[in-house]
């Protein structure tokens, strides 16, 4: 799948920058990241955990760029001649609204000019976190590789972006089912070939905080007490069924697509939502899953 014709139309947008838009620290890297463009590589893998930067670049044969700023933590290096970025995004869509805006402009915007490179860099970003499982056939320690995601924070209805038709008719279907606004993003198929044989696909839902929204009563009532039963058995639509609970997936998907770079999240499940389980030893299987990562890569 190609994002370049989104890309390019991005780019048309705006032809210069200016300081309150594109903001700039003294030393002209980006605001939020702390990064200049020759310290990020064009595979980069997104973590929440910020501990969890190093747990990746333990396994880098050699590291060139240690930065951090705030929860963003960045280890840039090399596995053998593959140069890989390890960044860390913190919880949630609004981080990855900073993240990946930032990623996209070391790649694509000229930082001294303020204008759109007339070459535009497609990047492979991969996600590798935790997640909550919504089916009983789902196992724990498993690893679900979302096709799709539905987002249901706000933050794609600030932007203009044409869904594909598969994308929309999901989306209307789960408003029409559920009554909440949302948004869906298709995740590359070229990666998710590429990390199939040790995942199984799904689509993911985003939800917008990890307690009411993902169906966790402590101290209140919820409005959806059913929600955990319920989202499973949306009927979706060409794509495959709704496999687990996050909180950033939709929003890199989204991004992602509509400024041209490829994007894939890899879930380890490390509860299961519906039969009560939990890991026994997740931080193994992370360990795990990241080494599988790197060899693919």
């Amino acid at each position: 799948m190609s994002y370049k014709f989104e890309a390019a139309k991005v780019a048309k947008m705006k032809t210069f920058f200016p300081d309150s838009e594109l903001i700039l620290n003294k030393n002209n890297s980006v605001y939020h990241l702390h990064l200049h463009p020759d310290e990020l590589a064009e595979t980069i893998i997104t973590v929440g955990d910020p501990s969890r930067v190093k747990a990746v670049s333990k396994y880098f044969d050699s590291i060139e760029i240690k930065k951090q700023h705030r929860e963003f933590v960045t280890h840039t290096g090399f596995v053998s001649k593959k140069r890989i970025t390890v960044i860390s995004t913190g919880i949630g869509t609004d981080n990855i609204d900073i993240v990946l805006n930032e990623l996209d402009a070391l790649a694509n915007i000229d930082l001294v000019n303020r204008t759109p490179k007339k070459k535009l860099k497609s990047l492979k970003i991969i996600r590798v976190g935790t997640s909550g499982g919504l089916r009983k056939e789902l196992e724990v320690d498993g690893v679900v590789a979302s096709q799709a995601a539905i987002g249901l924070d706000s933050m794609a209805h600030f932007y203009q972006f044409k869904y594909s038709k598969i994308e929309k008719e999901n989306q209307q279907n789960f408003e029409k089912q559920f009554g909440l606004q949302n948004y869906v993003a298709l995740g590359s198929e070229k990666l998710l070939q590429q990390f199939s044989s040790f995942s199984q696909f799904g689509t993911t839902i985003t939800a917008s905080g990890f307690y009411a929204p993902q169906g966790r009563q402590l101290r209140y009532q919820l409005q959806f007490p059913n929600w955990v039963d319920d989202v499973p058995n949306f009927k979706i639509t060409k794509i495959a069924p709704v496999t687990n609970f996050e909180m950033e997936t939709s929003g890199i998907y989204f991004l992602g697509k509509l400024l041209g770079h490829e994007c894939l999240s890899l879930s380890l499940i490390v509860a299961n939502r519906i039969t009560k389980q939990f890991s026994k030893n997740y931080p193994k299987k992370m360990d795990e899953l990241i080494k599988n990562v790197l060899e693919k890569i």
